[in-house]
């Protein structure tokens, strides 16, 4: 089956609104077998609406509609729905009654507006929508589906997975199976000349992709198949070897983060955690307590932006700050023995570099950043080179140290 996507709304054309429903819907129907051919975004006009409708279901099996929908007079998909598919529109009774029993409960008055956002094109099928007061519509024409959603993204998720999506499952005679590597450590080209011989003979339903981003990439083998059996073997044994040539840059799978992947393994240890920051701003620890239940391992953190803090909270040397500077291998090794010892915790974590945009020199550009890590038997320390962009080096410089964190914990614990 193919797919196209339309998003509906004069706000994502001007760059008010980002579209995330789109790439949340592609990344569903991907999973199901389903490849979305196209996605476009269109004004909120009936012509508009028409025009980009005659050309998806032209195109496509599937076409999947957000936006435009609701009590405000510039929701005109419903009478572009209509216009397509011939038809005028008329009062819903039902959906009238869900909004008067959802206003009730609220005491909230009812307009007008929400009269109007009943009215809804002839012969669709209404797809409840528990989320919001504008239901998804499904329609067909010329043996083709189409499915109208509110944009609001919880809204069509919820239409999306109680409705859509178990539709087109039933509709599919494929099998689809998943599998992910989360790796880090190292780039989608080594990853990719690893296991090149494997790829090339694996059998054609099943393929690789490769999915970077700042100090990780995601390995996913995908497969399809209509005999699940012939199927569930050929994935197991792609896996496996796969798994054998890059086992050391995996941390997890499907998904996992490493912040996750940290938690995890403390939790698996029984250890305790602190961070001693000063480019990364206290963004490691951020990260770290994303991820619920953290504070049974994570400890604290010590923002030491400056010299004075590092010398007062984390007892760095006077003389180290100015023999070698704040950016350097002793100054982080310091700062990993004073979180130890200020925090109490099992093994600490540093970093301190120079993130840009300004700031650097011949000898230290920047980009430069310094990361240790340690407990009391055991301390190493790792130079980041980083690029220009602020921004970037310090996420770089927070993936990196949360991967040497994960295999320090690994060997020492």
């Amino acid at each position: 089956m193919e797919c196209v996507i339309l998003t509906v709304g004069d706000e994502l054309l001007i760059g008010q609104v980002v579209d995330t429903n789109s790439a949340w819907m592609a990344t569903k129907l991907n999973e199901l077998g389903v490849r979305v051919r196209e996605i476009r975004s269109i004004s909120d006009s009936k012509e508009a609406i028409i025009s980009a409708l005659e050309a998806a279901f032209s195109a496509a099996d599937i076409v999947l509609v957000t936006g435009g929908l609701g009590p405000t007079k510039d929701d005109v998909t419903k009478m572009g729905i209509a216009h397509f598919l011939g038809t005028d529109l008329s009062f819903d009774q039902g959906t009238y009654d869900k909004i008067a029993a959802m206003f009730a409960k609220r005491n909230i008055p009812l307009s007008d507006s929400h009269r109007q956002q009943c009215f809804m094109p002839e012969g669709i099928q209404l797809l409840d929508n528990q989320m919001g007061t504008a239901p998804g519509m499904r329609f067909e024409k010329n043996g083709k589906i189409g499915i109208s959603m509110p944009g609001v993204p919880y809204e069509m998720k919820y239409i999306m997975e109680h409705h859509v999506l178990p539709m087109l499952q039933s509709m599919s005679n494929l099998f689809i199976r998943h599998r992910t590597f989360m790796t880090a450590g190292t780039g989608e080209t080594v990853l990719e000349d690893a296991i090149e011989d494997v790829v090339a003979g694996l059998p054609h339903y099943i393929q690789i992709s490769y999915l970077p981003s700042l100090g990780t990439v995601r390995l996913r083998i995908t497969g399809r198949h209509t005999d699940e059996t012939e199927l569930d073997a050929a994935m197991s044994a792609a896996e496996a070897q796969i798994l054998l040539r890059i086992q050391a840059h995996v941390y997890g799978y499907d998904g996992e983060t490493l912040p996750s992947c940290i938690y995890r393994l403390a939790k698996e240890k029984g250890i305790t955690i602190g961070t001693a920051e000063s480019c990364t701003g206290g963004g490691f620890a951020h990260q770290l307590v994303s991820i619920p239940g953290s504070s049974a391992y994570f400890l604290g953190g010590v923002v030491a932006y400056s010299n004075d803090i590092k010398v007062k909270l984390l007892g760095v040397s006077p003389d180290t700050l100015a023999e070698n500077g704040a950016v350097s291998e002793t100054t982080v090794l310091e700062m990993v023995d004073g979180a130890l010892d200020a925090l109490g915790c099992d093994i600490a974590i540093s970093f301190s570099g120079i993130a840009g945009p300004d700031g650097g020199s011949v000898e230290k550009p920047v980009g430069t950043i310094w990361c240790a890590i340690g407990n009391r038997q055991h301390r190493f320390s790792f130079l980041i080179r980083a690029g220009k962009d602020r921004e970037k080096n310090i996420q770089y410089a927070i993936a990196v140290g949360m991967n040497q964190l994960r295999k320090f914990i690994e060997m020492y614990h």
